[in-house]
């Protein structure tokens, strides 16, 4: 199993690096999209939230933050029960720059599967992909 393991580790590091690659258009860093795609799946957090779901400092999640927000992806509201704390959230522009990036993904990522895979292995992947799902899941 070892060598297997290895071989899913490289190869799933290189699937993402090209996914990443296929985003790049959107001028977006790596700590920049995650902090994006995160606030599009679960909605307002506040820097300290954002910051323990990533494990960085806070200080380096302000400032993704500040970048996010220099260009409008970001948006800042009051919490409602502490008033000491902001929420974040995705302004329009935000969830638009989200969609194409998972866009642009995908379009690479079946463009590639229809172009290099034959019916057979096309099959085969789409049959690993529950598989796949498990090794991830918590």
């Amino acid at each position: 199993m070892g060598a297997a393991a290895a071989e899913l580790r490289v190869v799933s590091s290189r699937l993402l690096r090209r996914l990443r690659v296929a985003r790049a258009g959107l001028e977006i860093t790596p700590s920049q999209a995650v902090v994006l795609s995160r606030l599009g799946s679960e909605g307002a957090m506040s820097v300290a939230e954002l910051a323990r779901a990533e494990r960085v400092r806070p200080q380096s999640m302000r400032t993704t933050l500040g970048a996010l927000e220099a260009r409008g992806l970001v948006e800042r509201a009051a919490h409602p029960t502490d008033q000491r704390q902001v929420l974040i959230s995705l302004s329009a522009r935000g969830r638009g720059v989200l969609r194409e990036a998972h866009e642009a993904k995908e379009d690479w990522l079946a463009t590639a599967i229809a172009t290099k895979l034959s019916a057979a292995e096309q099959d085969s992947l789409i049959a690993a992909i529950p598989l796949l799902a498990r090794l991830v899941e918590d």
